[in-house]
């Protein structure tokens, strides 16, 4: 009777699973056709917000790979952090925390960190170019993210939302993978702004763009 019980709950997180799909990507469509100012800077977000729905689902769906999994989370540090989500710094223990305990290797790791990072700073530096656009919807899309009901064990254990046990590969102390930065935001735009020298003061853009404004002028 216990493995029947099982079998249907285990149906029943199926069905729920591919409704959260539908209603997702049913919205995807409808802000992918609509041009609305407003409604367009959502398009990004929930993809990446569908990507950690699976965070939810994972026993019970195909899951993504590793890098995949942490590159979801720096792009949605990034959009927490530009948007000033009040929830950000506990996102980025839980995140970081997630990194560790779920790589198999040291090698693994440090992959996953710098993808998390790099999905992260390119996640800020667009919405510099978005102009901040509907950030008070995504701070609170951002705080309101079933991730933070993961629970975190003094060994590094992380029990996910939806009952999910990580183990890492080594106990460690997860309340000291990240300490606050007040200055996190500066230093991000200061990263935005030497890539965009960087780029505004490469030859081949200087060239590209003397060679587009030649042809303007016909």
């Amino acid at each position: 009777m216990l493995k029947d019980m099982k079998c249907q709950l285990k149906f029943l997180y199926f069905i729920i699973f591919f409704i959260l799909i539908a209603f997702l990507l049913i919205l995807y469509m409808m802000l992918t056709c609509v041009n609305i100012s407003g409604f367009m800077f959502m398009k990004k977000f929930l993809t990446y917000m569908f990507i950690g729905s699976l965070f939810s689902f994972g026993a019970n769906a195909a899951e993504p790979t590793y890098i995949e999994e942490v590159q979801a989370l720096g792009y949605l540090a990034g959009e927490g952090l530009a948007c000033k989500a009040s929830k950000y710094d506990t996102f980025e223990l839980i995140a970081r925390a997630f990194l560790i305990s779920k790589a198999r290797s040291d090698d693994e790791q440090a992959s996953g960190m710098e993808a998390f990072n790099e999905a992260k700073a390119e996640s800020f530096i667009s919405k510099i170019q978005e102009n901040m656009s509907g950030c008070a919807q995504i701070a609170n899309a951002f705080n309101n993210q079933k991730i933070f009901k993961t629970v975190i064990y003094g060994d590094g254990t992380l029990k996910m939302p939806d009952g999910k046990i990580i183990k890492p590969r080594q106990a460690y102390d997860a309340t000291l993978v990240y300490q606050n930065d007040p200055e996190a935001r500066d230093k991000m735009i200061e990263l935005y702004t030497q890539r965009h020298n960087q780029i505004m003061n490469d030859p081949g853009y200087q060239k590209a763009l003397r060679e587009t404004q030649a042809k303007d002028q016909f």
